[in-house]
């Protein structure tokens, strides 16, 4: 059994990190979540010596890096609804991102960047 402390903890920042938008599901139905809701967001997103903007920025970088659009994009949402960037700011990831992981990576991550942003633009 999960402590339930470190997992409502967790619960309340996975919420803030993704604004409300990610269900959670229940204790003990998707195992994955439940070790990344108590381990991830309950012991190290909580953790006070960075930001959870700096965290972001050190984990889209990561992202970027490894070439996962889709996992970056969830990652801008969820920055520029919590006003911890600005879109601009996010195109410029990705502009510096291409001079450390290549442009090919960084031109796709790009192209779905502008849909997410266009998609928030609407919302």
């Amino acid at each position: 059994m999960a402590d339930q402390s470190r997992r409502e903890r967790g619960i309340e920042m996975f919420n803030k990190v993704y604004c409300g938008d990610i269900p959670v599901a229940p204790e003990g139905m998707v195992p994955f979540q439940d070790l990344m809701i108590e381990q991830l967001f309950g012991e190290i997103w909580s953790r006070e010596a960075l930001s959870i903007r700096d965290r972001r920025l050190v984990i889209m970088g990561i992202i970027a890096a490894l070439g996962e659009a889709d996992t970056f994009c969830i990652q801008t949402r969820s920055a520029v609804k919590n006003g911890e960037l600005t879109p601009e700011q996010v195109r410029e990831i990705v502009i510096q991102v291409a001079q450390y992981a290549g442009y090919p990576r960084a031109a796709a991550i790009f192209r779905k960047v502008e849909e997410t942003l266009g998609q928030l633009t609407k919302d």
